[in-house]
């Protein structure tokens, strides 16, 4: 007995199968595409820059370390990856230095460098952004030099 090639359902001397129609006279059926890379479709530089962005840019420099091939992205994956854990290194330090300046009464000094910090790493973050969207791999002091020996891997 023949059985459609689709289903599986016996069909007898039928052209289409009574359970789910596939046409059963058709040469073999094509073989699947190869798949596709998930960020096929999404250009070096914006995903360069989208690494940086602020908020959400850790998160997406993860997940395109782990799935994108391209050097340039996992670049700037990997640098914005490594600007994040500095910058929380320094909120840390600078977090243990307001404690200690708060004991000898002058913590109204740090109060000054939270905001200073903060705009300073927003705009360093911006700076990224645009450098990585002119298809630039800009390398920043120390991190630089890390994230270029794992991209290149």
């Amino acid at each position: 007995m023949p059985f459609c090639k689709a289903c599986g359902q016996e069909i007898g001397t039928a052209s289409f199968c009574p359970k789910c129609g596939a046409n059963q006279s058709a040469a073999a059926t094509p073989s699947a595409a190869p798949a596709a890379s998930p960020t096929e479709g999404l250009q070096e530089n914006v995903a360069g820059l989208l690494c940086y962005a602020p908020v959400i840019g850790w998160i997406v420099a993860l997940v395109l370390l782990l799935i994108d091939k391209r050097k340039f992205v996992k670049f700037h994956a990997v640098q914005a990856l490594g600007l994040y854990v500095a910058l929380i290194v320094i909120y840390i330090a600078l977090g243990i230095s307001m404690g200690i300046l708060h004991v000898i009464h002058i913590f109204f000094l740090g109060l000054f460098l939270y905001p200073l910090l903060w705009l300073a790493s927003f705009l360093l973050m911006i700076f990224m952004m645009y450098k990585a969207y002119l298809n630039e791999s800009y390398k920043l002091p120390v991190i630089g030099n890390f994230a270029e020996g794992i991209a290149s891997k």
